[in-house]
C-alpha cells in the first residue's frame, strides 16, 4: 500500500505539472486583460500598467514566473482585490466549504437511507415516491427554488433571513454569531441538499438493485442469515464502490462553492468570487484556484483508489 501510494504521488507531479501549463496557456490565449476591462484608462495609463504587470512579456516566460512564485508561496496579485491572491482565496473559500461540507454530510445520509431502502422495495409506493421526487430535483432549476423558498420563508413568512452570511449592521460575538450564521445557512444548504440528493438517491438505488441480484447474496438468504445481516454487512459495501468514486470529486467540489446559490442569497464564498475574477478578467485569482481544484482532483482520485482497497478486500494495489 505504501509503495502504491508513493508511485501514484510521483506519478502526479509531471501531471500536476503539465495541468499548470495548460491552465497558464488557456487563459494567457484569452482576449484582453485586467487593464482592458477598465474602460476610465488613458491609452499611456494602460500601456504603463500593462508593463508593470508584464502583460506584455512573452507567454512561456510569464508562466515560469508565475511558477516560480508558487515555489516561494507567492501566487500572484488580485487586481480586482488589491490583495495577494492567497489572501483573496483564503478569506472567500472557508465560507464556501462550510456550506458545501453540511450539504455533502446531509446529502449522503439522506441518500444512503433512502436508496437503500428503495432499493430492498423496488416497486413499492415509498420507491415510486423517491423516483418522483429524484426527477422532480433534477428538473428544477436551482435559482428558481431558491428565490421560491425566500419568498415563502423569508419575506411571507419572515422566518429566515432573505441572504448573506450575518444580518445587516450584526455585531454578535461567540455561539449568538455562529447561530446567527448557521441561520442564514438554512435555506442555501437545504437547497443543494435538494439539488445533490436526488441524482445519488437514484445512484445508491440502481447499484443496490445490481448488488442484491447476485449468487452470493442468493446463497446468503438461503442460509437463513437475517436480512438486516444481509443487506449492511455484504449487499451495502459492494454497492458502495461505484459511490466512492463519486465522494472522491466531491472533494475539490467542496472548495469550489456554488455560483448560483451564492449570487441567489448574496452568500460571500469562493464561487461569486471567481464569477467577479470572470467578469473582471482577473485571471491570477483563476488561474491559482483552478490550479487548486486541480490538486484536489489528483488528490481525490488517489483517496478513491485507496478507498477501494479498504472497502473491499479482493482489491489489491499494486
Amino acid at each position: 500500500m505504501k509503495e502504491y501510494i508513493i508511485r501514484r504521488v510521483l506519478i502526479s507531479i509531471p501531471i500536476l505539472i503539465g495541468t499548470s501549463f495548460l491552465i497558464f496557456y488557456l487563459f494567457a490565449l484569452l482576449p484582453g486583460d485586467y487593464v482592458d476591462s477598465n474602460p476610465s484608462l488613458t491609452p499611456q495609463r494602460a500601456a504603463e500598467l500593462r508593463e508593470f504587470y508584464g502583460f506584455n512579456e512573452p507567454v512561456i516566460k510569464r508562466y515560469f514566473n508565475w511558477i516560480a512564485g508558487i515555489f516561494h508561496g507567492d501566487l500572484g496579485f488580485s487586481f480586482q482585490y488589491q490583495q495577494p491572491v492567497t489572501k483573496v482565496i483564503n478569506q472567500f473559500i472557508w465560507n464556501s466549504f462550510i456550506v458545501s461540507i453540511i450539504s455533502l454530510v446531509i446529502t449522503w445520509i439522506i441518500a444512503l437511507i433512502t436508496g437503500v431502502y428503495s432499493a430492498m422495495k423496488q416497486y413499492s409506493i415509498f420507491d415510486s415516491f423517491v423516483t418522483f421526487f429524484v426527477f422532480a430535483a433534477m428538473s428544477i432549476p436551482s435559482f428558481f427554488i431558491g428565490l421560491l423558498l425566500i419568498k415563502i420563508f423569508a419575506i411571507d413568512m419572515n422566518l429566515l433571513p432573505v441572504g448573506g452570511m450575518i444580518d445587516v449592521g450584526s455585531n454578535t460575538t461567540g455561539l449568538a454569531h455562529y447561530v446567527e450564521i448557521g441561520r442564514h445557512m438554512i435555506l442555501p444548504v437545504f437547497i443543494l441538499v435538494l439539488l445533490g440528493t436526488g441524482s445519488l438517491t437514484r445512484y445508491v438505488r440502481t447499484s443496490m438493485l445490481e448488488v442484491v441480484r447476485q449468487d452470493y447474496i442468493r446463497t446468503a438468504r438461503a442460509k437463513g442469515l437475517k436480512e438486516s445481516k444481509i443487506i449492511f454487512k455484504h449487499a451495502l459495501k459492494n454497492a458502495l464502490l461505484p459511490c466512492i468514486t463519486l465522494l472522491a470529486f466531491e472533494l475539490p467540489a467542496l472548495f469550489s462553492g456554488a455560483i448560483i446559490i451564492e449570487q441567489v442569497f448574496n452568500w460571500p464564498g469562493i464561487g461569486q468570487v471567481q464569477l467577479e475574477s470572470l467578469n473582471n478578467r482577473d485571471y491570477p485569482v483563476l488561474m491559482t484556484f483552478t490550479m487548486f481544484l486541480s490538486f484536489l482532483t489528483i488528490l481525490g482520485n488517489l483517496f478513491a483508489d485507496v478507498a477501494y482497497a479498504a472497502v473491499d478486500p479482493r482489491i489489491r494495489l499494486k
